[in-house]
This record gives structure tokens, sequence and C-alpha cells, in this order.
């Protein structure tokens, strides 16, 4: 898009900032001529997101869907349902790299509502059936025995694209939002200019961060340095290999996917992380998504990626 797409207003137009904290996070957001109901818009769709998906409250759909009899089909609000719906998905193209089944791994590991641990929990993990259902007639889930329904590999994604969509059909039409590292842009600045951003890069990594312009486009990272623990002097990351029910070992620092959709592109990071630098560029270039790993200070990018450089 070019300047002229702001025919007739003020290329001097203010951008109004807007900040907060959801999810155990922070978001930002930057938009033209936002209406006065922004902050509690975006708010909302924040509080929608952690009502229906947190596992570290008590009262929400999802902690209700973990603690009720596996086996059944459970009706749940139609918002949780899509997320579930977009995981699987997900889940079936990565062959299983993607499980939002894990709940109890994460928990015993650390990482869910019991909070940190000191040492990893012993022995491997079981067989146990971590299966999670979605019936797209009758839009019900239901987990099998040895599942608990964990949705932080995506969630963040999906709170994004909520608040963005409410912000467009508010009439914004050009803004920034963020929430933990996960980014969409819509539209230009007053200027004419795209919404610039760098992409994360390893604190370790010596390659220069990207820089990418964000028009209805969207940007998720996923780090496996940002959380984790250290125990006999291993550091453990949270990030699951749902085929070893461990932390991965694969050298992956950071993994970063351009979509249209925040939802799918925080899903693909998290699932293109488990992967490994070669096996998910080879489903990168298969499922025709951008992305760029980085492993220590060697640097991987997909096909599309590459496209998106011409």
């Amino acid at each position: 898009m070019t300047p002229a797409a702001f025919a007739g207003r003020d290329a001097r137009a203010p951008i109004e900032d807007f900040s907060g904290e959801t999810m155990g996070t922070s978001w930002s957001l930057h938009a033209v001529a936002p209406p006065a109901t922004t902050m509690r818009g975006v708010e909302a769709a924040f509080d929608l997101v952690v009502a229906q998906m947190s596992q570290w409250k008590a009262d929400s759909d999802l902690s209700r869907f973990n603690r009720a009899p596996s086996g059944r089909w459970h009706r749940v609000p139609d918002e949780l349902a899509h997320i579930v719906e977009a995981a699987l998905r997900i889940a079936r193209a990565s062959g299983g790299a993607f499980d939002v089944g894990m709940g109890r791994l994460t928990e015993a590991w650390g990482f869910g509502s019991a909070g940190p641990v000191e040492r990893p929990p012993e022995g491997r993990a079981g067989p146990e059936n971590r299966t999670i259902d979605f019936d797209p007639v009758i839009r019900h889930i239901r987990r099998a025995e040895g599942a608990a329904l964990d949705l932080s590999g995506i969630a963040k994604g999906y709170a994004v694209d909520l608040a963005a969509e409410w912000l467009l059909d508010m009439g914004v039409r050009h803004f920034l939002l963020e929430v933990g590292g996960e980014l969409r842009g819509e539209g230009v600045r007053p200027d004419g200019q795209p919404w610039w951003v760098d992409v994360e890069m390893p604190p370790t990594a010596s390659v220069a961060p990207w820089r990418i312009a964000l028009h209805d486009l969207s940007v998720a990272t996923s780090g496996n340095y940002r959380r984790g623990f250290r125990a006999d002097g291993q550091h453990y990351s949270h990030s699951f290999d749902p085929r070893t029910g461990r932390p991965i070992v694969n050298g992956v620092a950071s993994v970063t996917v351009l979509h249209r959709s925040c939802t799918l592109a925080d899903g693909w990071a998290t699932a293109l992380t488990v992967l490994g630098p070669e096996a998910a560029m080879g489903l990168a270039d298969e499922q025709g998504l951008a992305a760029c790993v980085i492993t220590g200070d060697r640097e991987y990018v997909s096909r599309a990626w590459r496209a998106m450089l011409d």
C-alpha cells in the first residue's frame, strides 16, 4: 500500500498508543484514529481468551473441561472450539509435532498452573493416550484419559486476532497490535510507511535480525530460550516434543513464522520448533509457510520466506 491509501486524510494524523498486561505478559497497540472505546474493546477480547483458554484460572472453560470426565463429548464456547479445531489441523499437518493434549506433562515439568519445579520429573513419559478430539458437526470436544488441554502454544496468537478483528469491525483500518511478542499489522502508518518490526533473535545468536513490513500480516516467534529451568547443569526448555514427552534437544533456538493469521503463525512456530531445522524447513516448504529457524549462529529460511525478499 502506498501513501495514496491515506488520500483525503491528514498524513500527520496522530497514532494513539495503548498498553497493558494480559495472559501473563504485556500487550501494546498503535492505532490511527481509534474510537474512544478502544482500550475497553481490546481488553474485552483478551479477557474472553483468558476466561475460556487459561490453564491458570480454575474457573476457565479449559480448566473445567480438563476436570470433567474423559471420554465424553463436552460443549464449549465457540471461540474455544474454533481454536481447538485450528490446533488439531496443525497437529495433523505436522505429524503430531503440535500437541494440545500435553497439559499433564507441562504441569509435571513446572510450566503450568502449579508453578515451577526445581528438578525434572523422574522417568520418561508413559504411553498414555493424550488425544483431544473435535466434532465439526456438533462442535464439541472430548479428551482421552491421559490428555489435558493446553493451548499455550497458540492462544496468544488467537488473542491478537480476536482483538484485531474487533478493531477492524469498529472501522480501525491502520494499526499494529502485539501480545507477548506476537504481532499483527493492518494497513499503514499515516505517512504511508508500513508497520516495520524487527524479528526477535535469541540473545546468544550473532545473526542479524530481520526487519519486516507488517502490512496485513502477522508474525510469531517461538523462542526456546524464553522459559525453562536449569537442574544439574542442564537447561530444560518449555518446548516439548510430543514424541518423547520431554523438552526438545534439537538445537533450535527460535522459529519465526509470517502468516495472515496470527493464530496460525503462533501455532506453526510452536510446531516447527519441535521438528528441528531440516524437518521444519521441509514442512514449511510443503505447507507454503514463510518461516525462519535459528540454531546457534546458523539461519534457515523457507522458500516462501525467501520469496518475500524479492
